[in-house]
């Protein structure tokens, strides 16, 4: 195999307000939990079930970071790409650990907004390019907002083939 990926993809709810803090170097982290469920009805008893998982999510991208920290709260539900990391911490006892977490980097991830104001949705944030001007708009649109390549025209798909 040549190459490898490492992407995760997360569509869920902030499980509590974001955690907005600062490195040394003065760059921006904010830290976001986000739940994700699944629902099921058991065959046997006919009982709906649910199952969720928790993630930890930590943003480098000072243009993400601002828009987490500004329009997200506790509930909002968010589409994420970033990427898997596991680091190694020792906590107060002298143990090693280990914590897994979603990591969007300073040019790399992508956070959209879901549930933005006016009901509407599909805020998208991410990618390479930041506009330094603090603009919030970075460039890639979100899932959400993509259309098919064909779009609609009423007219005979062949119309429009050269050949």
């Amino acid at each position: 195999m040549s190459g490898s990926v490492n992407k995760v993809i997360l569509v869920g709810n902030l499980g509590r307000d974001p955690e907005v803090r600062r490195l040394n170097s003065g760059d921006q982290v904010v830290n976001i939990r986000i739940a994700t469920s699944e629902n099921w009805r058991d065959k046997t008893t006919g009982e709906r079930k649910e199952k969720t998982e928790w993630h930890n999510v930590v943003i480098f991208n000072d243009g993400i970071g601002k828009i987490v920290e500004q329009y997200c709260k506790k509930g909002s539900k968010v589409y994420v790409e970033g990427q898997l990391q596991t680091r190694k911490w020792t906590d107060a006892s002298g143990a090693e650990k280990y914590t897994t977490e979603v990591v969007l980097q300073r040019f790399r991830g992508e956070l959209t907004l879901l549930d933005a104001k006016g009901g509407g949705g599909g805020e998208s944030f991410g990618g390479g390019e930041e506009r330094s001007s603090g603009g919030s708009s970075f460039g890639r649109s979100s899932p959400v907002d993509r259309k098919p390549a064909l779009a609609s025209g009423g007219g005979d798909i062949d119309d429009d083939i050269p050949f």
